[in-house]
C-alpha cells in the first residue's frame, strides 16, 4: 500500500495514456492519487478527475509563480470548491523565488490569503517552496499555520528547518531526489524525521526517482521513494509504505 500524496495527473503529459499510468502505479502497490490543481486549467482538470476515478483525491490552491495572475475571484472559486469532498488539501502555494514571474511581495501576498483560507475551510495547506526556505518558514509561523498543519512537499531544507515545520504540525514529503546518488540534504532529512511524519511523492511528471532520472515521471515510481527511504533508514519496504500510506490518510483526513 503507497499513496502518492502530490502528483499532477492533471498534466499535458498524460494526454495521451492516463488510465494506463493510473494501471500501472495500482499494480506497483498505490491505492490512492492525490492531484495538485495550482491555476484555474489544472484545477478544472483536477476536479474532472476525482469525479471520475475513485482512488484520486485533490488539492487546488494558486502556485507561487503566477501569484501575479491569481485574482480575487480566482482564490474564493478556490474555496469554493474546497468544499466537495475529495479535495483534502489546498495548495500548492508557498514562495519561489527560482523564478522571477512574480514580485516576492505579492507571492508572500498570495501566500498568506491561501493560509487563512485553508484556516477557514479546514484543511491541511500543501507548501511550494524553491530557493525561499526562510521566508516560507517565517510567513507559516507568523501566520500560525500550526492551526491547521500541512504538508512541505518536496522537501528540500535541511534537518533543522523540518524541525521548525514539524513543530507546527506539518509533514515532510519527499519525492525523486532522495534516490539521488549527489543528494545528501533529502538523505539527511529521510534518516532525520520521525517516519510518523514522513510522506512519500511523485511530483510526476516531474522529479523523476533513479533510475529514470531525465524521463517522464508517473506515480508507479513512488515505490522507488519508499524503496530509498527504507534502505536509509534500515527498516523494511513495508514498514515505510505502512507508515507514510497511515501519515497521509491523517493529513488529508482520508477515510477510503
Amino acid at each position: 500500500m503507497l499513496i502518492d500524496t502530490h502528483v499532477h495527473l492533471n498534466a499535458d503529459h498524460y494526454d495521451e495514456d492516463l488510465d494506463e499510468v493510473i494501471e500501472r502505479a495500482r499494480e506497483a502497490g498505490v491505492t490512492h492519487f492525490v492531484v495538485i490543481g495550482f491555476d484555474n486549467k489544472t484545477i478544472d482538470r483536477t476536479m474532472t478527475l476525482i469525479d471520475k476515478y475513485d482512488d484520486v483525491y485533490g488539492v487546488i490552491g494558486w502556485h507561487p509563480v503566477d501569484a501575479i495572475d491569481c485574482t480575487d475571484e480566482d482564490l474564493a472559486r478556490i474555496e469554493e470548491l474546497s468544499q466537495h469532498p475529495k479535495i483534502v488539501g489546498i495548495g500548492e502555494t508557498g514562495l519561489d523565488y527560482h523564478w522571477d514571474k512574480s514580485p516576492k511581495d505579492v507571492q508572500k501576498e498570495i501566500f498568506i490569503k491561501q493560509i487563512e483560507m485553508a484556516k477557514r475551510v479546514n484543511l491541511p495547506i500543501v507548501i511550494h517552496n524553491r530557493d525561499a526556505t526562510g521566508d516560507v518558514v517565517d510567513i507559516l509561523e507568523e501566520h500560525g499555520a500550526e492551526e491547521i498543519g500541512g504538508i512541505m512537499h518536496a522537501f528540500s531544507g535541511s534537518p533543522e528547518i523540518a524541525d521548525r515545520v514539524l513543530k507546527m504540525n506539518f509533514m515532510i514529503s519527499l519525492g525523486g531526489p532522495v534516490t539521488f546518488k549527489n543528494a545528501k540534504q533529502p538523505k539527511e532529512v529521510a534518516m532525520h524525521v520521525p517516519l510518523d511524519k514522513l510522506l512519500v511523492e511523485t511530483d510526476a511528471p516531474f522529479l523523476t526517482p533513479h533510475p529514470y532520472r531525465g524521463k517522464r515521471n508517473e506515480p508507479a515510481y513512488v515505490k522507488l521513494v519508499a524503496e530509498q527511504i527504507a534502505e536509509l533508514r534500515e527498516v523494511s519496504y513495508e514498514e515505510v509504505a505502512k507508515a507514510t500510506s497511515e501519515n497521509a490518510k491523517k493529513i488529508y483526513n482520508i477515510q477510503s
